[in-house]
């Protein structure tokens, strides 16, 4: 069975197609958060390791398919981001995802983007939220760029060292390579759950001061 997997995976992988559905998954994942762009990303990198498909174009319709998949969630912030969260219940994790963007934007502004790219959930409503708030598109844009290249190149390193590591066995290699990503999910979250705890939960008075979500 696993052999199987394996071996449908390496046709695909070495189809000019598989760089088609790289983009669109990520382009999907940019407002449909539940699609595994950076899974499949991270598949094709640890297979570009033994040379099929080529790593940098990986990165590039990656990078392309984030970038435009961001755009067209901060587009349904500008339009229907406010309706959104209102319905969306306090206390619930969807809610608080949408809470720590409007306190992380109202810190950080435009680079919120880039730390939002590397957390689950993080990115989709970052970009909303900076679409209700109206954030300058040609500062969204700019910002986004720098995050869809950077979390392509990382996701496809990511993959690209597994496969490396274990050029013999693709299995193995994803296996490492998931676990990287997760790994650096896991600190990333800690991380913030200890500076949260630290500060007390000073940023969100501060940023119901400075960034309404709504109107």
């Amino acid at each position: 069975m696993t052999d199987a997997i394996l071996d449908g995976l390496q046709q695909a992988m070495a189809s000019p197609w598989v760089y088609l559905a790289i983009f669109a998954l990520a382009a999907l994942d940019g407002f449909f958060p539940v699609v595994p762009s950076e899974t499949a990303v991270i598949t094709a990198g640890v297979y570009a390791a033994t040379g099929a498909p080529d790593p940098i174009p990986v990165v590039i319709v990656a990078a392309a398919g984030a970038f435009a998949g961001d755009h067209v969630s901060y587009l349904i912030g500008r339009t229907a981001g406010a309706g959104i969260l209102r319905r969306l219940k306090p206390g619930t994790r969807k809610r608080a995802a949408f809470d720590w963007a409007e306190r992380a934007l109202a810190r950080r502004g435009g680079l919120l983007l880039v730390v939002a790219r590397y957390i689950p959930g993080g990115r989709t409503a970052a970009t909303i939220t900076m679409g209700v708030v109206r954030f300058p598109v040609r500062a969204f844009s700019t910002f986004d760029a720098v995050a869809a290249i950077s979390w392509a190149v990382y996701s496809t390193m990511v993959g690209f060292v597994g496969g490396m590591a274990f050029e013999r066995d693709p299995f193995k290699g994803l296996l490492l390579g998931l676990g990287i990503a997760l790994s650096v999910t896991v600190v990333t979250e800690v991380v913030r759950h200890l500076r949260r705890r630290d500060q007390g939960g000073a940023p969100e008075t501060e940023t119901s001061e400075t960034t309404p979500v709504s109107g």
